[in-house]
Parts: structure tokens; C-alpha cells; sequence
């Protein structure tokens, strides 16, 4: 039995140390990330038992693939395997004011833009399963990456499944008039939408006052049963301040804000949502809980490097708790 499936690419990362432009650099920090394998782990580092579904070469690099997520408890047994493929590549070059960081994709033809309906025995793995997580960012890959994630949808919403979709709207993947006309058929299978008002306007064209009515918008257009949306203030590239707020039934929830010394975020986003899913799955869906759990996971995955979010329960159960000492931990 599994309490959480994923399902969307992996990326080889690669990153300049030292802030070094990729121009200049002459050596890589080597790793691996995406957005749903970064929600797995998540939900798994916090206690629930997890799995990933995805297309991967069977080389040395897809053969690492397997072993990092394997190494965070995460099942790998319904990866689809290609002889021929490649894996997808991306580049993190750190910024610092006035630079931002940046990111350069190297993922065209990528084994998992070529899955295809009828590769994965998803009513098999559903059979099984108490809730199923994708985002934006997988449709978006190719036409049969999106007809394979409309495949799952289904699925997952004929086993009646929790489904969670997280926006995450990428513009270099897409235009935002593709998305829409992909995405919004997509969005009757889903029950908690994770996002930000930024992809929201963009992909759905979707705008409010504030973030509270945007959260109401998209309930009522799409009558998901959680809407949650993600707020980050930007002081500086290194500085930020963190919160979410979540909409239920016609109810706001919302959270203390974190104030951030940032080390990595790349998968801040994914490790909110492993958190709340975490805490909707154990906490019998307290949602205020859930939103707590989520918030403070992401506000560590900040001091974390490399895609995954390296904090243990215990961490995320102290900073809900309030205790916030700067003091060295001995």
C-alpha cells in the first residue's frame, strides 16, 4: 500500500560552485531533482510510504536516478525503462544582487517526453494507492507526456484516489495559451490545487484583489475541495519571507510567516506540498494542520542544497512548535 504516487520527470542538476557562471566554472555539483520526485520525497522523509513512476535510460545515469530516490524510501519498482533515451539535464547558476539565480533546461526528447497511454499499469498501482501527485510541468513535455498524464488522472479519479496537481506554470516549456487549453480539461480530476497567483493569472487567466479571492476563484470555476497558493516575498536573492494560505469550503486558513536566510530554493514549492499531503493524509485532513506542516517543511527546504528536502519530522514538529533558537544544536 502506498500512501503517496508521483508521477513526472527527473533531471540530472548541475551546478556551478562558489556562485561561478556556468562560463566560467570548471567543475559541476552533480545531482538529481524534478518537481514530483521532490514531493515524494517529501511525504517520505516525514513518514509516508511513497512511490515514483516515471521513464528513465537504462544507463549509469538512469541507474542513479533509481538509487537517489531509492536512498530517500521512495519505491521505484513502476519506473518504465528505455533502451535508447536520454536524460534530461538542467543547470543552476547562483546569483547574488543584483544577479538572480538562473536556470538553463537541456531536456528535449528526454525519456520520459516519449511515455506513452498504455506504458504504466496505472489501475494496477492505484489498486494500492491513497493519493496521487502531478504538476503542470509534466503535461507539458510533449503531447503523449500530456495524454499519458490525462491517462493517470483518470485512473486515479476512477479508484478514487486524493489527487493533488501543483501549477507550475514553466515558460520555457510552453506558451501560456497552450497551457490552458491542455491543463483545464485536466483540472476535473483534481482535488487539492497547489499554485501562486503569478501562474494562476497566467495559465487560467484568473485575477483578484488579493490571493484570497484568487483561492476563491478557482474553487468556484473548478470546484477543487483545497486550494492552496504559496506567497513568497523577495528581499533580497538570499532573503525572503514565506507563508501559504489554503481555502476550504468556502474557509481561509493561513500560517506565520517564515523569515528566510536562503541557501537553495529550487523545490521549496514541492516540499510544501509533501508537507501538507503529509499532514491531509495523517491528520485525517485537518487542513489548518496540513498547511502548518506544509509551510514550515518548505521554510527548511530553503537551508537545504540540491533539489531534496534534507529535514526530518522532528525539525518541522519544533519550528510549528515555536522553537526558533539560533543557538547551535549539541
Amino acid at each position: 500500500m502506498f500512501d503517496l504516487v508521483g508521477f513526472g520527470e527527473v533531471m540530472l542538476r548541475l551546478a556551478p560552485p562558489h556562485y561561478q557562471r556556468l562560463e566560467q566554472t570548471t567543475s559541476l555539483d552533480a545531482s538529481i531533482g524534478g518537481a514530483e520526485l521532490n514531493v515524494a520525497v517529501a511525504a517520505s522523509r516525514l513518514g509516508l510510504k511513497t512511490a515514483y513512476v516515471t521513464r528513465l535510460p537504462r544507463n549509469a545515469l538512469g541507474w542513479m536516478t533509481q538509487n537517489g530516490a531509492r536512498q530517500q524510501g521512495v519505491d521505484t519498482s513502476h519506473i518504465v525503462w528505455s533502451d535508447e533515451d536520454r536524460l534530461g539535464i538542467y543547470f543552476v547558476e547562483f546569483g547574488a544582487l543584483p544577479r538572480p539565480s538562473s536556470v538553463l533546461y537541456d531536456r528535449v526528447n528526454s525519456a520520459i517526453s516519449k511515455i506513452q497511454p498504455g506504458m504504466v499499469d496505472w489501475a494496477g498501482l492505484f489498486a494500492q494507492t491513497k493519493a496521487f501527485h502531478v504538476t503542470g510541468i509534466t503535461p507539458a513535455l510533449s503531447s503523449s507526456a500530456a495524454e499519458t498524464t490525462r491517462e493517470a488522472l483518470a485512473q486515479a479519479r476512477k479508484a478514487n484516489l486524493t489527487v493533488s496537481f501543483d501549477l507550475n506554470y514553466r515558460a520555457r516549456l510552453w506558451k501560456p495559451e497552450q497551457a490552458m487549453k491542455t491543463l483545464t480539461p485536466l483540472m476535473e480530476y483534481i482535488d487539492i490545487l497547489c499554485t501562486t497567483e503569478e501562474d494562476t493569472a497566467t495559465v487560467f487567466q484568473i485575477k483578484g484583489k488579493d490571493y484570497k479571492e484568487v483561492a476563491q476563484k478557482l474553487a468556484e470555476r473548478f470546484n477543487f475541495k483545497v486550494v492552496a497558493i504559496t506567497l513568497r516575498e523577495n528581499i533580497t536573492v538570499w532573503r525572503n519571507n514565506w507563508t501559504a494560505i489554503a481555502y476550504h469550503q468556502g474557509k481561509f486558513y493561513q500560517d506565520r510567516t517564515y523569515e528566510l536566510e536562503i541557501v537553495d530554493r529550487v523545490g521549496a514549492g514541492d516540499s510544501f506540498v509533501g508537507g501538507f499531503m503529509y499532514s491531509y493524509l495523517h491528520d485525517d485532513k485537518d487542513i489548518q494542520r496540513a498547511l502548518q506542516y506544509g509551510v514550515a517543511f518548505s521554510a527548511l527546504k530553503h537551508t537545504c542544497p540540491t533539489d531534496f528536502n534534507w529535514s526530518t519530522l522532528e525539525e518541522v514538529e519544533k519550528l510549528i512548535a515555536g522553537s526558533g533558537s539560533l543557538r547551535i544544536s549539541r
